[in-house]
């Protein structure tokens, strides 16, 4: 059953992004500007093909009696997310409106995840300290959505490397991150460098909401899985965290369009496939090491992450993130 509703789900992303594909190159193409990272006007929106592909799996998975009620109605809190995203890629809106559909989402996964929260922390702490982790990851993907191939290859990364842990732990809940995989990677074999169509912020606030709300769910299993998460998904966060912050410690509307994180400065001086081989790098032979060894050692957590971030925190400080370059 796993391989023929991975391989499924894996066709249905790569069919709707390319149908997607068709009809954004004439009503949804993004141009280039001052900011931009890419040179000719590329097709946006493709994300659409990783939310469908991915409902269709949890659908399957709720209705065969693999997943329980309360993280199927978590999950699909996602949909106003990628909704209000797919609008914002159509017609902008102001920052507002998308944050109050973001904190709703997130209040509405939290709700249906309640019965976890308060059995693992105490209420109020556990509450707002996702409220945070949800809404924040959900933005800092969106701003590191900027080259090729980036953001698709972060999100097959940590929901691969979370679900195959899971699977020494329970193998139906590693039936979800798998399947969030499949249907990432579908949507990437067209995003990879020079990309045929980028993800739009339908994609990319999905995949952060969904990214943490992953780690929320696998952490009900084990509290070490919140650690691991937050080491899997290192190089998003630390490069988006740093930027956000010197952006605003130096004045500046850290909330508008920049182009001033770490991986886009790169990028500039590198090219994009570059520096999407490096970020696999970084992934696969530091922080999977690392998030094994803590997997393996859960007295070890803090210290695995220390070990994970320092030298992230210096590559990010190195290509000067935060500072504007456009």
């Amino acid at each position: 059953m796993l391989l023929v509703l991975l391989f499924t789900v894996f066709l249905i992303a790569m069919a709707v992004t390319l149908l997607v594909r068709f009809y954004a190159i004439k009503h949804l193409l993004d141009i280039p500007n001052h900011r931009s990272s890419h040179q000719l006007p590329t097709p946006r929106g493709g994300g659409l093909g990783i939310v469908v592909a991915f409902y269709v799996a949890i659908l399957f998975l709720y209705f065969s009696g693999t997943m329980e009620s309360d993280r199927f109605y978590a999950l699909l809190a996602g949909l106003p997310v990628a909704g209000i995203g797919f609008w914002d890629d159509h017609q902008p809106l102001a920052a507002r409106w998308r944050l109050l559909v973001h904190l709703g989402a997130a209040m509405l996964a939290l709700y249906f995840l309640r019965e976890q929260l308060t059995a693992q922390f105490s209420g109020a702490i556990a509450v707002l300290s996702s409220l945070f982790f949800l809404v924040w990851s959900l933005n800092l993907f969106n701003f590191m959505d900027g080259i090729d191939g980036i953001a698709g290859s972060e999100a097959l990364f940590v929901f691969l490397s979370l679900a195959s842990m899971m699977w020494f732990v329970n193998d139906d809940l590693a039936l979800l991150g798998f399947s969030l995989a499949a249907s990432s990677l579908g949507f990437l074999i067209l995003n990879w460098p020079s990309a045929k169509i980028f993800m739009g912020d339908i994609g990319s606030g999905f995949l952060g909401f969904v990214i943490a709300l992953l780690i929320l769910i696998y952490s009900r299993v084990s509290h070490i899985f919140l650690l691991i998460g937050v080491i899997i998904f290192a190089v998003f966060i630390v490069d988006a965290t740093l930027t956000l912050i010197t952006r605003f410690l130096r004045g500046e509307q850290w909330y508008q369009a920049h182009c001033s994180h770490a991986y886009q400065h790169a990028s500039k001086q590198y090219g994009h496939l570059k520096v999407l081989l490096n970020v696999w790098a970084i992934n696969i032979f530091w922080l999977l090491p690392i998030a094994i060894w803590v997997f393996l050692n859960p007295t070890n957590g803090l210290l695995g992450l220390l070990v994970a971030y320092l030298p992230l925190i210096f590559l990010a400080h190195y290509f000067k993130a935060g500072r504007d370059w456009c």
